[in-house]
């Protein structure tokens, strides 16, 4: 089955450049969020800028996400806290919390066809229990100024159409789009503005020579005195061991057929981006062609395939048990960059390079300010104003381990889920 985001984007496919051996100021490797927005920067700034892509530009999970632009990251603030400490985590909460700003105001001024919804998100309770976990979130999000609001059984049943939460946590900083158009729009904005962005562009080797950075691509080489190595969980460059190890996670996605309007009467009318509180999340929402597009950790085009697919029918079916039998039009899956303690990372393995990764599932909105803040800090040469303070190194053990584990969680707990539901 196709990517949904693939056949949808209005933003189209960039003709990638011809490779040519240059020199320029900042060298990015990788098209996703973080890359592209670096580019965007840099170029603001007038730099000289050269993104490599291997594949295409949002080929990675920038393309195969739900599309939820949500405010901060997955931790509540008091964990964010206790584990950068009160002055870094407090601003990181404050950075991430506006976040979102920075990412529809690119859209509106660029005019990104991205198809962005800034009604809020809705963070679902799957038991009773839930709620109480949702309130703690309510009232840490009040002592560090974040906007949301509880909403309860009732009223969030009619929000989503489905009797199957007890409430809900609203955040109305949080929106929707169409992830892969809006990272195609980045890389435009940055092109019109001077980037050269060259995809299908595999970098074979970077190094060092005589303070420059040389990457290796084709049968060119392009010279950097700064490097962005903004791959994320598609990293698979080996010669500088220390750009960061951690786990990876398969997230998998699953669309309908567009809903008529009696069928879409009553789910999402104000188009909220939801999902719930299950330790094994998963998501949902819609686009504005009426599909309902439901996500879950999985691996979806891999061995599980089946038991990943049987589960999205099933939860539909659970969600919203008036539809009729629909199949599903599209399934697709991506990666996450997974860290041990869901913060993201910056290494600085050498001078003047970076290498950012780690949003552990939150990538738009973070993706969007940690690569505006790496073009900065390297331009400038001051890594202060960096979001987290870089690191030297980071390396995580056991992580094809980890990785297999996640997988074979998702399997079983799919399974399980597609016997009881």
């Amino acid at each position: 089955m196709k990517n949904l985001w693939q056949n949808t984007s209005k933003e189209q496919k960039l003709i990638a450049d011809t490779t040519e051996s240059q020199t320029t100021d900042l060298l990015i490797i990788g098209g996703g969020f973080t890359g592209c927005s670096a580019a965007l920067e840099a170029a603001k700034q007038g730099a000289k800028v050269v993104l490599l892509e291997c594949e295409s530009v949002g080929f990675g999970g920038s393309g195969r996400n739900v599309g939820l632009v949500n405010a901060g990251l997955w931790l509540p603030p008091k964990k964010i806290i206790s584990i950068l400490g009160e002055k870094q985590g407090e601003a990181l909460i404050s950075s991430l919390g506006s976040a979102p700003d920075l990412v529809f105001s690119i859209i509106d001024k660029n005019k990104i066809a991205c198809a962005p919804k800034r009604n809020g998100t809705l963070h679902c309770a799957h038991s009773e229990k839930a709620m109480d976990y949702l309130f703690e979130r309510l009232k840490q999000g009040h002592q560090y100024g974040e906007p949301v609001a509880l909403i309860d059984k009732i009223a969030t049943q009619n929000k989503i159409g489905s009797m199957k939460f007890f409430g809900s946590l609203h955040d109305p900083r949080a929106g929707t789009i169409q992830p892969l158009a809006y990272c195609r729009g980045l890389a435009r904005t940055a092109k019109e503005l001077g980037a050269k962005i060259y995809e299908n562009s595999k970098v074979t080797r970077i190094k060092t020579h005589n303070g420059m950075w040389h990457a290796e691509v084709k049968n060119s080489i392009i010279k950097s005195k700064y490097l962005l190595l903004a791959m994320n969980a598609y990293q698979d460059l080996n010669e500088e061991r220390n750009t960061g190890k951690f786990s990876t996670v398969y997230y998998s996605q699953f669309a309908t057929r567009p809903l008529n309007s009696n069928e879409m009467s009553t789910i999402l009318p104000n188009k909220e981006g939801c999902w719930d509180t299950a330790t094994i999340m998963s998501s949902f929402r819609v686009d504005d062609a009426g599909r309902v597009i439901i996500g879950t950790m999985g691996n979806s085009e891999g061995l599980g395939r089946r038991i990943h697919s049987k589960w999205a029918n099933k939860k539909l079916k659970d969600l919203f048990p008036f539809l009729p039998d629909i199949e599903l039009d599209y399934r697709w899956s991506g990666k996450i960059a997974m860290t041990k303690d869901h913060i993201p990372k910056i290494v600085n393995f050498k001078k003047n390079a970076l290498s950012c990764f780690g949003y552990s599932g939150r990538g738009i909105a973070p993706g969007t300010f940690f690569g505006k803040a790496c073009a900065s800090a390297l331009l400038s040469e001051d890594l202060s104003i960096l979001p987290v303070s870089a690191l030297k190194h980071y390396r995580e053990a056991f992580t094809r381990e980890k990785t297999a584990f996640f997988e074979m969680a998702a399997m079983a707990n799919n399974s399980l889920k597609s016997m009881k539901m």
